[in-house]
């Protein structure tokens, strides 16, 4: 299978965190493995997922992603999963204690920022290795942002 250059093939995404970037100072990005059950599966394959208040945390030397609101499967039975419950993520070991390592001692984030099917339609979640932004930090993020956009809109009035 061919990729594109610049472009990534293959990827549905289900879920994107948009605010985290605004939020936290993404130092790193990762990719991990998310264990399901079936009705999340197909929860997720209908496109119903929130990361938005989620992060994820090591709890007993297992990463685990907490607060991932993915609703329950409209056609499921009595067995459904619990919408809000914590899912253990799949990584490597040496990666699980890197992530740990910078947690406890550079006071450092795991945030989540995308839940995604690969091609191969395995769901995977995008995570980042941040610190968390002060308020000046984000008034000059919001700064640059405007910035960007003026200047676009004046090069297409110019030609």
């Amino acid at each position: 299978m061919s990729k594109k250059k610049g472009k990534e093939t293959g990827r549905k995404i289900v879920a994107d965190n948009r605010k985290a970037r605004f939020n936290f100072a993404i130092e790193e990005v990762f990719e991990a493995g998310i264990e399901l059950l079936g009705t999340e599966v197909k929860s997720l394959r209908e496109g119903k997922a929130s990361l938005g208040e989620s992060y994820a945390a090591v709890e007993d030397d297992e990463l685990h992603l907490i607060n991932c609101h993915i609703p329950e499967y409209a056609h499921g039975n009595r067995n459904n999963h619990e919408p809000r419950r914590s899912r253990r993520l799949l990584m490597h070991r040496r990666e699980i204690d890197r992530l740990s390592g910078a947690v406890q001692r550079e006071g450092m984030t795991i945030v989540p920022l995308k839940l995604y099917f690969n091609d191969r339609g395995i769901a995977k979640l995008e995570l980042a290795l941040a610190r968390g932004k002060k308020l000046h930090d984000k008034r000059q993020t919001q700064k640059d942002r405007d910035w960007q956009r003026d200047k676009a809109r004046l090069m297409r009035e110019r030609g």
